[in-house]
């Protein structure tokens, strides 16, 4: 049995605005509102613009706390767990995290 492939076409121009900014900005803030205190895990959510992995036309939704469906039934995380999970870590700068995705929590 062949199983069928889509492929998924971004449309993406890869700009990082004040706008975008601002919406990590309410997010970080948000995040510290829910626990979040190590600076590292707060910083990286601040400069990392997650909206370049998604569509255009959800630019505002990349940066809600809440898991966001993609493709075979899966998601991309929601911000909080993914920031919590970090911050548990205690990742120091000369570690190396390798971080196996498998597709569902059970």
């Amino acid at each position: 049995m062949l199983k069928k492939t889509y492929v998924i076409t971004f449309m993406r121009n890869f700009e990082d605005t004040y706008q975008h900014k601002g919406l990590r900005k309410r997010l970080v803030n948000l995040l510290k509102e829910k626990g979040i205190t190590d600076e590292n895990v707060l910083n990286a959510i601040n400069n990392i613009p997650r909206h370049f992995f998604l569509d255009s036309a959800f630019d505002q939704i990349a940066y809600e706390d809440r898991a966001f469906p993609i493709a075979e039934g899966q998601t991309i995380s929601q911000p909080y767990t993914v920031a919590y999970q970090t911050q548990l870590l205690q990742v120091k700068k000369t570690d190396k995290v390798l971080e196996i995705g498998t597709g569902m929590y059970s």
